[in-house]
């Protein structure tokens, strides 16, 4: 398994072809979200843990708030998901580094994922769930 890895990461040609199959991926997926309306389409997901428990996890509102985001409406964006710039500076970055390896072969920077910067990512995600379902003043307003 260890050498078939190996001969992947050294493989420029595949690891092209992936990132272009992920571009067309986040396109197809994208132009769905920005096209159909979220609160009126039925094929969309629905949160699992929103319509079992009826609580709303950090994630709830991101499909509405990028719809209406990708229409520029940033304050409903920020309505449905409080968190939404940072789920689109990645989704940018993502999107970036796909087109860099598609084009080039490489990634625009090597990334380690530092403790730290998981450490913090995971409390700030965890902390905005928490409080996005207390249920009073001012934290009423992050529940989407």
């Amino acid at each position: 398994m260890e050498a078939l890895h190996s001969d992947f990461a050294t493989n420029s040609n595949s690891a092209r072809i992936l990132a272009a199959g992920g571009l067309t991926a986040l396109a197809a997926g994208s132009g769905l979200v920005w096209y159909f309306d979220p609160t009126k389409a039925n094929f969309f997901p629905v949160c699992p843990l929103y319509t079992l428990t009826g609580f709303a996890c950090p994630g709830c509102g991101l499909t509405r708030g990028f719809h209406a985001l990708f229409h520029g409406d940033l304050y409903t964006a920020l309505d449905f998901n409080a968190l939404i710039p940072f789920f689109a500076l990645a989704l940018l970055f993502l999107v970036a580094t796909l087109v860099s390896i598609t084009v080039r072969g490489k990634g625009l920077v090597k990334l380690s994922a530092s403790p730290g910067f998981l450490f913090g990512t995971l409390v700030l995600v965890l902390v905005f769930g928490v409080a996005r379902n207390l249920p009073f003043y001012p934290f009423t307003f992050l529940y989407p």
